[in-house]
Formats: structure tokens, sequence, C-alpha cells
């Protein structure tokens, strides 16, 4: 196994590494940032639903030859768009219009990508290929992230009071569907940019577990974004050390990492931790 100065060192000679590193910690960032409002808001079945139904978009946009970014945001705000009018004009609950539409997309892109006759590339997008990030993809990331961040900062207020109690942001005259669709339109735009670091079938994980393990620490939305965050980057840059050295894929490893991460949190958490759990029931 690579010890860490050495991949240090390489590092330092390989700019595909550089590249590679530079890719996870951005999406390990903004999975934090935006995970932290998926969990809060109970949205983690739709974060689930749009990270599979951009497949038919990404298929699409590669069959003609266009940017992914472009097809995977059409199909992930149409997916977003539908599930909400089937839960809307019928009977259905919320999940189970989730279950329909992204199943069934999820289902399209396979065809679809069967059809284009290119199962490696389908294999880059379930399951991500870090270490062979282009400077596109690089640049793709970082105007994803820029965007993530403005959207946050711009509508913190209007996402805080959305995500505690959406009755009285009605109430208090917000706009909540276009709060909701906005946070779609984002979401979509951080599943597309992690398809090359952890693919579509895992960055759910990356939405979840880092905004998950960081509500373990804290009850203030601020510090918990924050940490998150800070979460998620530290899974990457862990993960991906993991990838180089053992030559795991890049996804499942930055995944692992993040899951091991949590489950530590969750056995030592002063707020909600097993153990501390524990020692309140023995106390008593």
């Amino acid at each position: 196994m690579t010890s860490i100065g050495e991949f240090v060192a390489a590092l330092g000679h390989y700019n595909f590494l550089q590249s590679a590193l530079l890719a996870s910690v951005m999406v390990g960032i903004m999975s934090g940032i935006i995970g932290s409002y998926i969990i809060l808001r109970g949205m983690s079945l739709m974060g689930d639903a749009i990270s599979h139904s951009v497949l038919p978009g990404v298929a699409v946009a590669y069959m003609l030859g266009i940017n992914l970014l472009i097809g995977a945001s059409a199909f992930g705000v149409i997916a977003a768009l539908l599930i909400g009018f089937v839960a809307t004009n019928s009977k259905l609950k919320n999940d189970t219009a989730i279950g329909i539409v992204f199943s069934a997309f999820f289902a399209l892109g396979f065809i679809l990508i069967s059809m284009a006759e290119s199962s490696t590339n389908l294999h880059h997008i379930l399951f991500g290929n870090v270490l062979a990030v282009s400077d596109r993809d690089l640049i793709t990331t970082i105007i994803v992230l820029a965007i993530v961040i403005l959207f946050i900062v711009l509508f913190f207020k209007e996402l805080l009071i959305t995500s505690f109690d959406e009755t009285f942001a009605k109430t208090y005259g917000l706009k909540t569907g276009y709060v909701h669709y906005g946070l779609m339109i984002v979401l979509t735009l951080v599943t597309v940019s992690a398809l090359q670091t952890v693919g579509i079938i895992l960055i759910v994980a990356m939405l979840i577990t880092p905004a998950a393990t960081a509500f373990l620490w804290t009850n203030r939305l601020t510090t918990m974004v924050v940490l998150a965050s800070a979460l998620g980057a530290l899974a990457s840059t862990i993960g991906l050390y993991l990838s180089y050295t053992l030559n795991w894929a890049s996804g499942p490893a930055i995944v692992l990492v993040a899951a091991l991460i949590f489950l530590g949190s969750f056995i030592v958490s002063p707020k909600q931790g097993f153990v501390t759990k524990l020692m309140g029931v023995k106390n008593a």
C-alpha cells in the first residue's frame, strides 16, 4: 500500500491526480451543502429519484454530442415536475409517485445507453471514475460549485424557513414551490457534476451521509452546512487515496469512507451518539 508521503509526492507529479483530488473535494463540498437541506426537508428519496432520473438525459446528450450537463439537467427537472404533477393530481402518496417516475426514467436511460453501444461509459456513469476526470469535467464542477454557493447565499433565509416550517413559510408569503424547484435544479446540477467522481448510483450516499453525520453533531443550520461540506471533502480525499493506492473503484471508496465517518459519529457524537444515549440510560 502506498504511504501518504508517496501519495502526496504523486500529487506533485501527476496532473490527472491533481484534477481528481480537486474534483473529488469540490463534489464533497457541494454534496454536503445541498445534502444538508435535502435531509432537513425529508427529501432523501427525492434526491435518489433525481440522481437516477438524469440517466436518460446523459444518454441523449452523449448520443447528440452535446454537454452532459444540458441533457441531464433537462431530464432531472422534467422528473421533478412529473413527480409533483402525479402526487398533486392523484391520491397516490409522494413516495409512490417518486418510485414510479424515477424507475421509469432509470429504465429508459439503460435502454438509451445500450442503443448508444457504450457499456464502458455506462459503468463510469453509474459508479464514477475520478482518476479519468478531464479538464472539461473540472471546469463544469467549478461552475456548479459556484452556482450552489451562490444559490445558498442568495436564498438562505427562504431555504431556512421552508426547511423547518413550510406552513409558516406559506403564511409568511414565500413562494415555497419556487424554492422547492430551485433546490431540485441545483440538486440536478450537483448530481451531474458528480458523475465522474462517484457516479449516479452512489451520489445519493454523498448527498445524505456527510449531511446526516453533521446533523449528529449540531443543531445550527449554518454549522451543519459547513461541517457537512468539510466531511464530504474529507471523505472524498481519503477515498481518492484508497482508490489510488489500493486500486479500488473511486466512487465506492469515497462512499465507504463517508459511511465509516458516519458510523463513528453515530457511536460517539455528544448530541445523538449511541454511547451518549447508553450512558444516559445507565445514569438514570
